[in-house]
């Protein structure tokens, strides 16, 4: 160790890794002339996070130690740039891919790294395990992306790593999700895509949290080497952090007045801005548009099912896989070319539970509101020619698109019900299936248990007594 009596100190950290553990050097240079180089320096070893070990206490030092302490506060508080909840899946590890399983994360960004915690990072180091590591990202030469064709989900972002490793990162609500994904992206840019180059990286990372005007001067050289348009966009950085903060709080006050004061998707459709799909739409709005009084792609899913479906075991009743429907129901509201017999679309379950989320969409029932307490008085009577009459008057009332795509429906019905041996399907199973689907109150409060008995047996009389009603 090399001592001096030389009183006025200016300190500079090094770091030589881009995980920030380590051995720190830390030298202390005259401040009075640029000819006398080292006055002294120690070498000093990171045993923890932040843990610091204390250099031996002498009077004349007490200045310099003060010092130490006031700089060498413990990394991952230094660096933490942000935190919070956010959905995360990992689905590829070291290049292999694996299996997205979506789960609650506490996100720690910092300089140079992601950490996920099960909960927030201060209860989570105060419940974790002795020798635990939270899994992290490692951001140097990381690429990010968004990723809308990774997931049914929105606002989804995937984060690639050197190694291979994959991350989806996702929230519902759009502004906390941009700005995560702006943090992050901001914080790759300012590390070195060659791994090698991190200690350089280091160092200017440090001119940017610095304010002194000395450190700027002894990384004059290293700016200069920079490329012109890389060097005003760090002086930039430098010169105008504090602004960028009051800037980024501006940009989310605006965009949490745009979502808040955004118009609906009612009234975007009826300016013509946002087309109406065939989806949550009303029945006679697809009808129209199509000019027909069946919409085209119930009668395609019909078709379908009629053609490889009739025999198969639970039909209607089993489901099929959600993120295929969404991505049916998706290609339907586009109007793209529509080719069920694609190999895509080969589980018939996905065909069935597309057509029974078609009905269950819409934005009124097929059997619309206003027929609705009609059709449960006429299944309260007790005489059975009664209540078929009663139900066929009401039927013949329907709208044209209403009572066109109600027969065909339960024409098609009826077939899975002719191959009951085979499908296992009953009038009762497919009454108890489709009920609760196309038939419902407006404003159900309180009797749904009642309402969901009569939605049955109207389903099963609409079967049972099919050549009677529509005949």
């Amino acid at each position: 160790m090399q001592k001096s009596t030389n009183s006025d100190t200016s300190v500079e950290m090094l770091s030589s890794t881009c995980q920030g553990t380590g051995a720190v050097q830390m030298r202390i240079k005259n401040a009075n002339s640029h000819h006398d180089r080292l006055s002294q320096s120690k070498s000093m070893i990171l045993t923890d996070v932040g843990k610091v070990t204390e250099p031996i206490s002498r009077h004349r030092r007490n200045h310099s130690q003060h010092i130490l302490k006031d700089v060498i506060t413990p990394l991952e508080q230094l660096m933490v740039e942000k935190e919070g909840y956010l959905q995360k899946a990992k689905i590829a590890d070291g290049g292999k891919k694996l299996r997205k399983n979506w789960t609650t994360s506490w996100v720690v960004l910092s300089s140079q790294k992601i950490e996920f915690y099960k909960e927030a990072k201060q209860q989570a180091l105060s419940n974790m395990k002795p020798g635990y590591k939270p899994e992290s990202v490692d951001l140097c030469g990381a690429l990010i992306e968004w990723a809308k064709e990774k997931s049914s989900r929105k606002n989804v972002f995937q984060i690639t790593t050197i190694s291979g490793n994959e991350f989806l990162l996702q929230s519902d609500i759009d502004f906390i999700i941009l700005d995560w994904f702006h943090a992050i992206k901001n914080a790759i840019d300012r590390l070195p895509k060659d791994p090698t180059k991190t200690s350089r990286n280091r160092e200017l990372f440090k001119i940017q949290r610095s304010s002194s005007t000395e450190l700027l001067s002894h990384y004059d050289s290293d700016i200069k080497e920079l490329k012109p348009e890389h060097r005003k966009s760090l002086m930039f950085r430098l010169h105008h952090s504090a602004s960028d903060t009051s800037d980024k709080n501006r940009v989310k006050s605006r965009l949490k007045k745009f979502i808040t004061r955004r118009p609906s998707l009612k009234t975007l459709q009826e300016k013509g801005l946002i087309k109406d799909q065939i989806f949550g739409s009303h029945l006679h709005t697809v009808c129209k548009r199509e000019n027909s009084t069946v919409p085209r792609f119930v009668k395609q899913c019909i078709e379908a099912v009629e053609k490889r479906g009739l025999d198969v075991d639970g039909i209607y009743r089993v489901s099929g896989n959600l993120a295929t429907i969404q991505k049916l129901k998706f290609i339907v509201n586009q109007e793209e070319n529509l080719n069920l017999d694609d190999s895509q679309w080969e589980d018939i379950h996905v065909v069935t539970g597309a057509l029974k989320m078609f009905f269950r969409e819409l934005s009124e029932p097929l059997f619309p509101y206003s027929f609705f307490e009609q059709f449960v008085e006429a299944i309260k009577k007790q005489d059975n020619n009664a209540r078929i009459e009663t139900v066929k008057i009401l039927v013949q009332k329907l709208p044209p698109p209403n009572r066109d795509t109600m027969k065909t429906l339960f024409g098609h019905l009826t077939k899975i019900v002719a191959r009951a041996s085979k499908n296992l399907m009953s009038t009762q199973s497919l009454g108890i299936v489709f009920g609760p689907t196309l038939l419902r109150a407006e404003n159900d409060t309180g009797n749904m248990a009642i309402h969901m008995v009569y939605q049955n047996q109207i389903a099963e009389l609409m079967l049972s007594e099919y050549n009677k009603i529509f005949g």
